[in-house]
């Protein structure tokens, strides 16, 4: 008989509940002095010294949110903080803490869950923020991750979704549509896969959509480069369901309208090359794709000089009377076609 040599996995069972979170968490340690009392006690205790709270959460269900047939779980952890730390940068804060609660089902041994908390710890590391809290329990229909983060900022420094005033610039960051580009190719190489085992994916020279897709990262950064060019955005958003969508959300809070022209919307050339290649439109990619997790704001009409030249940021359109409407301006024709809320919805997405 032939020995098995394939490595053991340990059950979860093996640990229990509290000995597992013990096991998964020791090796985390502290980046910031609001961090009072961490994992250990009833609660964890953060003390803002004067600052405001900002508070976000955000739950991936397997099947509905990630397939794991081609999401390494390592990635899955990583991506999970990246979500709502971009929440937290939507509201020009600083990410401080995070609460991690996961759903199990006793297909996963203590080794995948190790996995997906090395994700979880190099987000904390890249990021700066503390891991405090959370829970662990059984799940009969796979995997279910729930994530809180915390942040904190001066109250004069929050920014807000419902600021945006008529004749506002409109401003992205980074560029649009490569993660759902991403995202085609490995539900294009998965179904190859499950069709004939034995054909090898075809990954060559996706790399950077397949990174916008499998590891995003928050624009954490532009909280600093706005600082320093002297810009508060009137309203702010982080790009995570589409940019059409994201502009109806300020549009809808900030009582305005805005004109997006299709010929400014920065797209990677990878995203558009896909795109062509799997024929979809690549800027519908861009207007409901999602997952982009950049940041979308208005700042008033006179900081245009201070951002007109800068590498991270594009004027992408501009701010209306309500009564105006949401629109996108077509290429060449300057045609008016409405904008609609196309992007992602987890009841709808399925």
């Amino acid at each position: 008989m032939l020995e098995d040599k394939s490595p053991q996995m340990t059950p979860i069972s093996a640990y229990g509940e509290f000995g597992l979170i013990k096991h998964l968490t020791e090796n985390f340690s502290f980046e910031n002095p609001s961090t009072e009392i961490s994992i250990g006690d009833d609660a964890a205790v953060i003390d803002p010294n004067g600052q405001q709270v900002v508070l976000t959460t955000d739950v991936l269900a397997e099947g509905v949110h990630f397939n794991l047939g081609y999401v390494p779980l390592k990635h899955l952890g990583y991506k999970a903080v990246v979500v709502n730390l971009s929440d937290i940068a939507a509201m020009n804060a600083t990410p401080t803490q995070i609460l991690v609660s996961l759903a199990i089902s006793n297909r996963f041994p203590v080794e995948a869950l190790e996995e997906i908390y090395a994700g979880i710890a190099l987000a904390c590391k890249h990021y700066k923020v503390d891991l405090v809290g959370g829970d662990t329990t059984s799940s009969t229909s796979g995997l279910v991750m729930s994530i809180t983060a915390v942040g904190l900022e001066n109250a004069e420094n929050i920014v807000k979704r419902s600021g945006a005033k008529a004749n506002d610039l409109l401003v992205v960051t980074g560029d649009l549509g490569g993660a759902y580009m991403g995202l085609q190719i490995l539900e294009r190489e998965h179904s190859v896969f499950l069709a004939d085992p034995n054909m090898q994916p075809e990954m060559e020279g996706y790399d950077y959509i397949l990174e916008r897709q499998l590891k995003p990262e928050a624009r954490t950064d532009i909280k600093k480069t706005l600082k320093e060019l002297d810009i508060k955005p009137t309203s702010m958003i982080d790009v995570s369901d589409g940019l059409s969508s994201e502009i109806l959300h300020l549009s809808d809070q900030s009582k305005v309208g805005f004109h997006l022209y299709e010929e400014k919307i920065p797209m990677d050339s990878l995203t558009i090359a896909t795109a062509e290649e799997l024929n979809l439109n690549p800027v519908m990619c861009a207007l409901s794709g999602g997952e982009d997790y950049e940041l979308l704001f208005t700042i008033a009409p006179e900081d245009f000089d201070k951002i007109k030249n800068h590498p991270d940021f594009t004027i992408v359109g501009h701010a209306v009377d309500l009564e105006q409407g949401n629109f996108l301006v077509a290429r060449g024709s300057n045609e008016l076609i409405p904008l609609n809320a196309q992007g992602w919805d987890a009841f709808l997405n399925k």
